[in-house]
């Protein structure tokens, strides 16, 4: 690292030695088509505008004057999710609040084309490798070692310190058939930090990382598998991903956001707080397998989005991590921790299947969640409660979920709290079989509502809703002809219609 800012300065002082005509022609010659992001072909191509989008005509905006800013105090995360924030100071590149010097076993600070390389590190707060450039890097048939746990905290988290294999800079990494290891806590497998200095919503100096046909395995907590911050962009492409450590999922992000567009491959993970894939920027996953065998499958928060094609994932979360109070396959938050702006969520699934083994299988808690699937195979077997709006660990934002079917078989009890919202949309041969109700106790056995909030529900001609026990709304648009009260009734804006 030494040599580094030696080289840094004599280049500063070469610099000043050449004419300015001689800098301005240099700048020139930078153009938009040498800056990196488009994938190579068969990389994945995420959805045109920003991934998540409801269909047209679906609703999902915001009611006004929901909050986006904390209250004086808020802001506490759950213990072990990501951004747990408290640690460090100082300034890495772009900003930020850590206190470190990032060290790399190898570095790599130019163009380069590598096959074969072992990388390896056993020193704390030290990467195996470290690609820092605004060049172009190619790795092939590489393989990385890491140890040597930090307790970096947030300078983990956010700006990769540690991780087995870290790219910065502004630069395009190309690798391929990796074999990557992580056996230490705070070392992330790799890493994507796009030097915003963790501001959300900011862009990133184009660090761009493309990942094809490749293992990575992580063992310890904080440690996720692939890891996009600060503005990264990150293309995998079947990808063998398994952690097992707490907070360490497969397909992480944090502070500063990113995009994240995943093609193939097996994703697993194991540990407490580790659900497959935890989003605070947007990403795209398609023709993937997805399990957690311990958290949540999917967790979004705040003003970020997923959105999965093709995609087959199964959940089993037996264990509550930390503010939690429901267990649950897809987590829809905000934590108030400044590791996502507020603003709404998207969770966005067609085709493939959703397997949830245990708890609700859609959570929406402290935040505005839009929620679309399209032909989706949902098998719940760990409960009969398909969709929880209410309270949870977090506070500061309301709870406010739109749910679109579209051509999309929905079975199970909708649990809408007494200061929450839900639409209910059912369009193009949709089909509910299933009741509404506020009547919601947490898995901790504790009474978090006894009647139900805001609730609309919304039949096209072609879908159809049959009750399962007595429900309550507000409003119900559509044919009623269209609903089959089965023995039950239907209760609408204090007014029984069927």
């Amino acid at each position: 690292m030494k040599n580094r800012i030696i080289a840094i300065l004599m280049a500063l002082a070469i610099l000043m030695l050449i004419p300015a005509g001689v800098l301005a022609e240099t700048t020139e010659t930078t153009t938009a088509a040498e800056m990196p992001g488009e994938p190579p072909e068969g990389m994945g191509e995420p959805p045109e505008g920003m991934p998540g989008e409801p269909p047209e005509g679906m609703p999902g905006e915001p009611p006004e004057g929901m909050p986006g800013e904390p209250p004086e105090g808020m802001g506490e995360p759950p213990e072990g999710m990501p951004g747990g924030g408290g640690f460090g100071g100082g300034t890495p590149p772009g900003g930020g609040s850590a206190d470190f010097e990032y060290t790399g076993a190898t570095e790599i600070t130019e163009a380069a084309d590598a096959s074969g390389e072992t990388y390896a590190s056993e020193t704390t707060d030290e990467s195996a490798l470290i690609v820092d450039t605004d060049a172009d890097v190619t790795l092939t048939d590489i393989t990385v070692t890491k140890t040597g746990s930090s307790d970096g905290g947030d300078s983990c988290n956010f700006y990769g310190l540690n991780a087995a294999l870290l790219a910065m800079g502004g630069g395009t990494v190309t690798i391929t058939g990796a074999t990557i290891t992580s056996d230490a806590s705070g070392a992330n497998g790799v890493f994507s930090y796009g030097g915003n200095g963790g501001q959300n919503g900011a862009a990133g100096d184009g660090t761009t990382v493309y990942i094809s046909d490749s293992t990575i395995t992580t063992t310890g907590d904080g440690s996720g598998g692939i890891m996009t911050t600060g503005g990264g962009v990150t293309y995998a492409s079947d990808l063998t991903i398994e952690t097992s450590g707490r907070s360490s999922a497969a397909i992480r992000t944090d502070r500063g956001g990113g995009t994240v567009v995943v093609d193939g491959g097996s994703y697993t993970t194991n540990g407490l707080g580790s659900p497959a894939i935890y989003s605070t920027a947007d990403i795209t996953v398609s023709n993937a397998t997805l399990t957690s065998n311990l958290s949540e499958g999917v967790c979004i928060e705040g003003k970020n989005s997923i959105t999965l094609t093709d995609c087959d994932m199964t959940a089993n979360n037996t264990q509550m991590n930390s503010n939690a109070t429901f267990l649950d396959t897809i987590m829809i938050y905000q934590s108030m921790s400044g590791d996502a702006d507020s603003g709404e969520s998207y969770f966005t699934m067609t085709g493939g299947s959703l397997t949830s083994l245990s708890g609700h299988m859609f959570h929406v808690t402290n935040t505005n969640a839009v929620i679309t699937l399209t032909g989706v195979e949902l098998v719940n077997e760990g409960s009969d409660i398909l969709l929880s709006v209410c309270d949870d660990g977090w506070s500061g934002a309301g709870n406010v979920a739109t749910l679109n079917a579209v051509n999309q078989a929905l079975t199970g009890t909708i649990l809408v709290g007494d200061d929450s919202t839900l639409t209910l949309n059912l369009t193009e041969g949709s089909t509910f079989e299933g009741a509404i109700s506020g009547e919601i106790e947490n898995a901790k056995g504790e009474t978090v509502s006894a009647e139900v909030g805001d609730v609309t529900v919304t039949l096209d001609a072609t879908s159809t809703w049959t009750l399962t026990a007595d429900t309550t709304i507000s409003a119900f648009e559509g044919d009623l002809e269209n609903v089959n009260a089965n023995g039950y009734a239907l209760i609408v804006n204090g007014e029984q219609v069927k």
